[in-house]
């Protein structure tokens, strides 16, 4: 199954890698800030008050909005989830901060995500209004925690959603995987559901310039993400994997398996 979630004609292939006209980049630098805005609004003042299922559907229509203002054309293959699956692990692996919103505008999780993030200006602050569970990956006791934390929260029904990794690339390799909090999965008695994320150009290779990685500050991220004319990111979700029966490091390979197969990388 492929879906594709633009409000635009697709462009032809070949101007993808065009740069975005000055003029064009302001326009969506400034709609991005009035939404950023907006969602801080709707964050302090309405999701405290609604329900579960209202909580996620504003959100998820939030980050479909962001994506939309940056023009990012989202495609999804595979398994794809519907509002209905609850109390699932999904894990990926980590290119950009944009994978964040690309998930959340299919269906809505609690991110597991590094402390330092917390300190982001505005986007920490909204991050942690939607619930996101933060984790100082420095700390050995740290580790357990979390897993206690997580196995309360998938019991509970949240979607929880981490990166293995524990780091970010350019698209171009995948690390290894730390599989710490694949216990919490096991100890839930819940499925993971594994799903690769492409930034692909219009020729199939990575769109490195969608990376936020290494030394490249958020505001370096956002402007090369700005001068893209239609850049697209690619969700491709696997077949849930029961935890059941597994023990945290096969499970943990299983889902690194299954994300490489599906980016062609090993």
């Amino acid at each position: 199954m492929q879906l594709t979630f633009s409000n635009r004609l697709s462009a032809h292939p070949s101007l993808q890698n065009k740069k975005t006209p000055l003029p064009t980049q302001i326009y969506r630098l400034t709609r991005l800030f009035l939404h950023t805005v907006y969602g801080v609004a709707i964050a302090a003042t309405i999701l405290p008050r609604v329900t579960y299922l209202r909580r996620d559907r504003i959100i998820r229509r939030w980050s479909g909005q962001f994506l939309n203002i940056l023009n990012i054309r989202v495609i999804i293959k595979g398994h794809a989830p519907d509002e209905q699956v609850r109390g699932t692990m999904f894990v990926a692996n980590h290119i950009s901060w944009i994978d964040i919103h690309a998930l959340n505008s299919i269906h809505t999780v609690r991110f597991i995500a590094k402390s330092d993030i917390r300190s982001w200006p505005v986007f920490g602050w909204l991050m942690a209004q939607a619930n996101t569970l933060f984790i100082e990956r420095d700390k050995r006791q740290e580790a357990n925690r979390m897993v206690s934390v997580a196995t309360a929260s998938l019991q509970a029904g949240d979607c929880l959603c981490y990166f293995p990794e524990g780091t970010t690339t350019d698209g171009n390799e995948l690390r290894p995987f730390k599989g710490s909090l694949m216990q919490a999965a096991i100890d839930a008695g819940t499925d993971i559901r594994p799903f690769s994320i492409r930034y692909p150009n219009a020729d199939g290779s990575a769109n490195i310039a969608m990376a936020y990685h290494n030394d490249t500050t958020m505001w370096q991220s956002l402007r090369m993400i700005l001068s893209q004319r239609h850049p697209v990111a690619e969700l491709d979700f696997a077949m849930p994997i029961a935890s059941s029966g597994h023990e945290r490091r096969g499970l943990c390979l299983m889902a690194r398996q299954s994300i490489a197969a599906r980016l062609d990388l090993h």
